[in-house]
């Protein structure tokens, strides 16, 4: 990785700070409704175009999992952050995860909300991830956007929120990096390494969620030592964005339990 990747920051420059991460299919302003919970914290919330999608440049080369979680480390660092509680969503806290792995002593905390182990769990789920990326090629974005946006959200999430997801998706991804992102995922499985995270861990999910579904939470709860488990009502994959004041609530205590 060679440009630094867009970011945005809300909250006072000398506050701690949390970082966030979106998933496969979205951007920085996915963490829009997370102001609140940074104001209620008193952290900086900084969130992140990561690298190749929307604002930010394309990678020079293919990154895998590892590329776009040092990524992550440089900017955490270039911000002056020796320490941050680290969120991140679906593909987001698959990073997230990679991160807390190879740089252990940057990630005070870790928020992996409707998340995964990685889907190289098996053969089949792995060509499925590393297959998606050719609709997206004979779609085009919007329509590629259009027609998967109503399955990251639960059944009854307000039609603007569905709205939004669909903008986000259809503004953010792009070839090659969609292709890669998709490729990071059918190449991980967090399996074995989850013993090794020390950090506290809040593991959170939609319990509506069809993309990645409660049972894969419960397999990152059970492999992280010093994890605590829950669900939000009436959300899908998306759960920060489609009940925010709900997830925030859950992250909020979470976080002031650690203190």
């Amino acid at each position: 990785m060679q440009d630094t990747p867009f970011y945005w920051s809300h909250g006072p420059d000398n506050a701690p700070l949390l970082f966030c991460m979106h998933g496969i299919g979205s951007c920085a302003d996915a963490f829009l409704s997370q102001r609140d919970l940074a104001d209620d914290l008193g952290l900086r919330l900084v969130s992140w175009d990561a690298p190749g999608y929307r604002y930010s440049a394309d990678p020079p080369e293919e990154p895998g999992i590892d590329g776009w979680a040092d990524a992550a480390s440089d900017l955490i660092q270039m911000l002056g952050y020796r320490n941050a509680i680290v969120l991140g969503v679906s593909w987001g806290g698959v990073i997230a995860t990679r991160l807390t792995l190879r740089h252990p002593n940057l990630v005070g905390a870790l928020v992996l909300a409707d998340s995964s182990v990685g889907s190289g769990t098996n053969t089949k789920q792995a060509e499925v991830m590393r297959s998606r990326a050719t609709s997206l090629t004979e779609l085009g974005a919007s329509e590629f956007a259009r027609q998967r946006s109503p399955l990251l959200v639960g059944e009854s999430t307000a039609p603007e929120v569905l709205a939004d997801v669909e903008r986000f998706f259809a503004a953010s991804i792009r070839m090659p990096s969609y292709q890669w992102a998709c490729n990071s995922m059918a190449e991980t499985d967090h399996r074995t390494a989850l013993s090794s995270i020390t950090a506290p861990a809040l593991v959170i999910c939609g319990d509506e969620d069809r993309v990645t579904p409660p049972k894969l939470s419960a397999e990152l709860y059970e492999g992280i030592p010093n994890a605590t488990l829950t669900h939000v009502r009436a959300a899908g994959h998306l759960a920060n964005q489609e009940q925010p004041l709900a997830f925030n609530r859950e992250v909020l205590q979470f976080v002031q339990s650690l203190t």
